[in-house]
């Protein structure tokens, strides 16, 4: 019986995965050529392609805003990435975002952290007050809680191992929550 939960949770996070690989190339991310994450404000999209007959060295193909296209060398992008990264803040620098919204998503981030941490604290107290390690069900609501929260910070952040890791850890804390609140019935009673 346990045995298949594992497969069943180890399938899951494959599925999980593989959806979250699909929704890379869906947005264009595993596009021919490199596309770039990090462009600046005024870029739509920025592609590496490699050097071909026609150019004889790797070029970058710029989409604007506007619509307007662009090729530039590698050092022309670079010179922009520069321009770029100087005229942000210095929240943006330190939070490493290139937008607003990106706040939003480092504040979840972190409370998602935040929770995730305090779990052992939660633990460590009631464990002090009974003398004996024990396991609150609030571990495991601030561990589902705190994960899920991770989960969605990694998937904004395009971070596959950040996700899986919390993917993988999710199932656990979900599970032990149904046994606390499921529990299987002896043969005894």
């Amino acid at each position: 019986m346990k045995r298949r939960y594992m497969v069943m949770g180890f399938i899951l996070i494959a599925v999980l995965g593989v959806s979250y690989l699909a929704w890379q190339m869906r947005t264009g991310e595993w596009s021919p050529g490199v596309r770039i994450n990090d462009t600046p404000a005024m870029v739509e999209s920025a592609t590496l392609a490699a050097a071909d007959s026609d150019n004889p060295s790797p070029t970058y193909h710029i989409t604007y805003l506007n619509g307007e296209t662009q090729r530039m060398t590698p050092e022309q992008y670079a010179l922009l990435l520069l321009q770029k990264d100087d005229s942000r803040s210095f929240t943006f620098k330190l939070l490493n975002i290139s937008t607003p919204i990106g706040i939003a998503w480092v504040v979840l981030g972190l409370l998602g952290q935040v929770l995730f941490t305090g779990r052992m604290i939660v633990q460590w107290l009631v464990s002090e007050k009974k003398k004996q390690s024990v396991v609150p069900p609030a571990f495991w609501w601030m561990s589902l809680f705190g994960a899920s929260m991770l989960i969605a910070y990694f998937i904004w952040r395009k971070d596959i191992v950040g996700f899986l890791g919390q993917g993988t850890g999710w199932l656990i804390y979900g599970r032990n929550l149904w046994m606390i609140y499921h529990p299987r019935k002896t043969e005894g009673s």
